[in-house]
């Protein structure tokens, strides 16, 4: 399908979308771009990246620029990506919010060259160690703002994302950002918080290590992600992740009156409540 496909950022998601494309025989070359050389050169090595350029050599020699950076990395170096694509290429990104980047760049004259999507993939991992075979197939991806893109460029988008085994959903770009925040970002917040509770309360580590079972161990998980990619996706969805945190905070302090007051029969309808997301997670 492509020539050459550059990645900006030779991390988790892109490293795996690289190998995605590898796999798949979509393309015939990849082009890495990173902020450091060991990176680049550790993709290389384990073959996510068939070269290492700057990012104005890379572009130029690209069919499709895939951006997938920390979101407050993210703008800047897209709207330098604009400045130089041509009416052939396509510009895609991966970011876990929407309505900052497309309002950044909503006036630009090359704005249909540019389609948003969100594969609602992801590990607590990473760099290039952390990209992984076969991610996306039977994840969802969010595609953002459609009519606002080259009809073909999202054509293209949605067949790539098909090839990878995912399931689209479309929606503009608050609309995204509102999802994520309740589906999304106030899990990785929660799971901070919880890391924060246990490492605050319990200082002997060796107990945590011993004791802490399967359902603290997935719930804490995470909490190893990456603060420099983390902080910057609460910062630039800071409404609504107030909104859903809360929300969440209502919802904690219900527990605990339960517990205060002794009220085990309304902790009990609590929980039968929580019970329902079976419903919809099997």
């Amino acid at each position: 399908m492509f020539n050459t496909v550059t990645i900006v950022g030779v991390g988790l998601i892109s490293g795996s979308f690289s190998l995605a494309l590898k796999e798949r025989a979509l393309v015939k070359k990849v082009i890495g771009v990173s902020r450091t050389e060991a990176s680049a050169q550790k993709a290389i090595e384990l073959g996510l990246i068939d070269e290492a350029l700057s990012l104005e050599e890379a572009v130029k020699q690209a069919d499709l620029i895939y951006v997938a950076i920390p979101v407050d990395a993210t703008i800047g170096v897209m709207q330098q990506v604009m400045d130089m694509v041509t009416e052939q290429q396509i510009v895609a990104d991966a970011g876990s919010t929407k309505h900052a980047l497309c309002s950044a760049i909503a006036g630009h004259p090359k704005r249909h060259r540019f389609v948003a999507t969100h594969p609602m993939w992801g590990t607590e991992y990473s760099g290039p160690e952390a990209a992984v075979r076969n991610a996306f197939a039977g994840r969802s991806c969010v595609i953002c703002e459609k009519e606002k893109s080259d009809a073909a460029a999202v054509a293209t988008i949605e067949e790539v994302y098909r090839q990878l085994g995912m399931h689209l959903v479309y929606m503009d770009a608050d609309s995204h950002d509102m999802h994520t925040a309740y589906v999304s970002h106030i899990s990785h917040i929660t799971s901070f918080a919880l890391a924060n509770t246990v490492l605050e309360k319990e200082k002997e580590e060796d107990t945590i290590f011993e004791l802490a079972g399967g359902g603290f161990e997935s719930t804490v998980r995470l909490a190893k992600s990456n603060p420099a990619m983390w902080v910057p996706i609460f910062k630039q969805n800071r409404e609504h992740v107030l909104d859903v945190l809360n929300e969440h905070i209502s919802q904690l302090r219900k527990f605990k009156a339960c517990l205060e007051k002794e009220n085990y029969a309304y902790l009990l309808e609590l929980i039968e409540q929580a019970n329902k997301i079976k419903r919809i997670l099997k």
